[in-house]
């Protein structure tokens, strides 16, 4: 039943979901003078300080530092009696967690902008419901971000399957962890879950891990996982799960033509996102959706309703925190009269296993399909001397570079600090730089970034 009989408090702007792009245009509209509201259901920040990015970074930080005791020898540390404990594991997150989500509503306070906790959904255009309030607001931005997908297999649902969300706050140590998906999420959570001593199993439907990457780093990946014990099963199609995760599960699958069942205590799912836009009343709002469920947006973020925005996951935007933050900066510089588009901006990739991978532009198979040519440079991380003074030699980096220009199109590392390294690609394929700019760089030894003049070095000069 909705409260429209009660007179609606009117606002300058209403944000639906505290995610990232909604809080700091939450922020900067009441900095502004602008009476606003932000309408949150659970999280205070969206997922990323609480349930997504910050908090599965925490959990693999404190994997990494076990791997530290698994070759503490290696380092002359005597290796004794130690044990791993999932309470504190836990809690250390949860502590960076709380501390995160009062950070949040210090800015809040500091700024402004009301926060209404509950469910909010659309009762007429630019009018929400939540609670026994209801809220109309001049402008409106969504920013309902996305969940898990629980693909409508036979059985999974009903497995009672753990998403990131559960597996982030363990407090016991599964013993057979059986990982749906061989994507980000997936990949990140399974290194985790071995290296504190679980066994793992990760089914994926494709080919080979990471499928979208280059061959090489999914090879990369491959021997990595092989290297710490996972278990790897590829062309898997699930058919139906029996039983319950944290119990015995089943899943009934076909791989290569052949019926096979793969048992674990745990099953988590990891297959992808769907995005928040079912059940709010998006149709009485006249935002509409497209076939997969987001929120219809143009070039400018701007929906088929009239002074509506979507931002971040729900709006179709590539699902990464960092993508969200631009979505802010596109709306928020376009009201203030600019035109800045989605449209041809760099979208930064980094998978958090150990070691890293990240991407930045073109990889091989994209401009092999593109019919793009290129120049291509690699260069092993031994090479790169920091890492032989962390132990740390495995993987590579590579660049593509134009075969007309010095232009880089794309660069890609698979190694320790692989995402910070990326970052200074980035920012002089951002500037247009050539690659000769960081080749004939004098870089500090013995730094990581040092690599990249190496990197480059292995081009002709023009």
């Amino acid at each position: 039943m909705s409260n429209l009989e009660n007179t609606p408090e009117n606002y300058d702007a209403l944000i639906l979901g505290s995610g990232e792009a909604g809080k700091y245009l939450a922020w900067n509209f009441a900095k502004t003078g602008k009476r606003t509201a932000v309408i949150e259901e659970k999280y205070v920040g969206g997922s990323c300080p609480n349930i997504a990015c910050l908090p599965s970074k925490n959990i693999i930080h404190s994997a990494k530092v076990t791997s530290y005791f698994q070759k503490s020898e290696e380092f002359g540390i005597t290796k004794d009696d130690w044990a791993i404990r999932m309470p504190g594991v836990r809690d250390r997150k949860r502590k960076m967690v709380d501390g995160l989500v009062e950070m949040h509503l210090d800015r809040y306070k500091t700024s402004g902008a009301e926060l209404v906790m509950g469910y909010g959904r659309f009762v007429a255009p630019k009018t929400i419901e939540v609670g026994t309030r209801t809220l109309r607001g001049d402008r409106i931005i969504i920013s309902t971000g996305s969940r898990t997908t629980i693909e409508p297999v036979p059985g999974l649902r009903e497995a009672n399957p753990m998403t990131h969300i559960e597996a982030l706050d363990l407090d016991h140590l599964p013993d057979h962890v059986l990982v749906l998906g061989g994507g980000y999420i997936g990949l990140e959570l399974a290194q985790a879950l071995r290296r504190f001593g679980s066994r793992v199993t990760i089914v994926e439907r494709n080919d080979r891990l990471a499928h979208r990457e280059d061959p090489d780093i999914s090879d990369a990946l491959h021997a990595l996982f092989n290297d710490e014990g996972l278990t790897i099963s590829t062309n898997v199609t699930v058919a139906r799960v029996s039983g319950q995760s944290g119990d015995v599960v089943r899943l009934h699958a076909i791989q290569n033509g052949s019926e096979i069942t793969i048992e674990g205590t745990h099953l988590l799912v990891a297959t992808g996102r769907t995005p928040n836009t079912g059940g709010i009343g998006l149709e009485l709002a006249g935002v509409e959706t497209t076939g997969s469920g987001h929120i219809k947006v143009n070039e400018r973020l701007e929906t088929t309703a009239p002074d509506v925005w979507a931002v971040g996951d729900c709006a179709g935007s590539p699902h990464f925190t960092h993508i969200a933050f631009d979505d802010f900066r596109i709306v928020r510089d376009n009201l203030a009269g600019g035109h800045r588009v989605t449209t041809g901006r760099q979208v930064p990739y980094c998978l958090f296993t150990d070691p890293e991978f990240a991407r930045i532009g073109l990889n091989e198979s994209e401009a092999k399909r593109a019919g793009i040519g290129y120049r291509l440079a690699k260069l092993p991380m031994e090479a790169v001397l920091r890492t032989r003074t962390l132990s740390e030699t495995r993987g590579f980096l590579k660049a593509l570079i134009d075969i007309e220009s010095d232009r880089i199109l794309g660069f890609a590392a698979f190694g320790v600090g692989a995402g910070e390294t990326m970052a200074i690609v980035q920012i002089a394929m951002s500037a247009g730089l050539p690659y000769t700019a960081l080749r004939d760089s004098i870089l500090t030894h013995p730094t990581m970034a040092e690599g990249l003049v190496y990197l480059f070095s292995n081009l002709s000069r023009p």
